[in-house]
């Protein structure tokens, strides 16, 4: 079966990189669409705990592993994940694309993270999962439990500015190294978040599914307004 011809055109255009991003993002969804799934089943629960309780000492589940030290640092890397310090990174790194001369670009920065805090609000007043009771939870905590918050708020913002930055850099291990941080302080937010007991493991992997795709399309959108010269473009396409 030949596709229509329009279609053919429309694959031809579209670069390798483009493409392989356009499936990571459908198959980051997808996992988003079936973890929440299963989590409506109650499926996990089983998983839930089984992880949940691993981090805790056999004998004692209100003792987390590792002792006092590596709690008191649990606490400092889900600081990473909070609106006050992910809202003092965001401004740093708008207030360097404005003084770099790219503007527009920090325009659509801080207009995306924002669209990534709504969703995040809207997704969890959604699904309103009540938070874990099994262990007691290490940090304060207000809102429901799926998607977890501070998981998928690292993932849209870190990931954001990391390819944002990365379009501004012509250096190939410097945008590297920027997706590299990114995605390392993305992982260390949301395992302190089930390791202090406030995260059902599925909230954390549905929070990284979520906003990593968020990301993702970000960085896809941006590519295709840098071509048409409405945000500065890629420093990359430019060399």
């Amino acid at each position: 079966m030949r596709l229509p011809a329009a279609l053919t055109d429309i694959f031809r255009r579209l670069e390798t990189v483009t493409l392989a991003v356009i499936m990571v993002i459908a198959a980051a969804l997808w996992a988003f669409v079936a973890i929440a799934s299963e989590m409506l089943e109650g499926d996990l629960h089983a998983f839930d705990e089984a992880v949940l309780l691993a981090l805790r000492t056999p004998s004692d589940p209100s003792n987390p592993i590792g002792g006092h030290q590596l709690e008191i640092a649990m606490r400092d890397l889900t600081a990473l994940g909070g609106v006050s310090v992910l809202t003092l990174v965001s401004l740093v790194v708008l207030g360097f694309l404005v003084l770099r001369g790219q503007r527009a670009t920090a325009v659509f920065v801080g207009i995306a993270i924002t669209g990534g805090l709504v969703l995040s609000y809207i997704m969890k007043t959604g699904f309103s999962r009540p938070r874990p009771d099994l262990v007691p939870h290490g940090v304060d905590v207000a809102t429901a439990s799926f998607p977890s918050g501070h998981s998928m708020m690292a993932a849209v913002t870190y990931l954001t500015l990391a390819v944002m930055l990365a379009r501004s850099e012509p250096l190939p291990r410097m945008r590297v190294f920027y997706i590299v941080v990114a995605t390392v302080l993305t992982v260390l937010v949301g395992s302190s978040r089930v390791f202090l007991g406030v995260h059902w493991p599925s909230d954390v992997l549905a929070g990284w599914m979520l906003g990593a795709a968020w990301a993702l399309g970000v960085w896809l959108i941006a590519r295709e307004l840098g071509h048409r010269r409405q945000i500065e473009p890629d420093q990359a396409d430019e060399a």
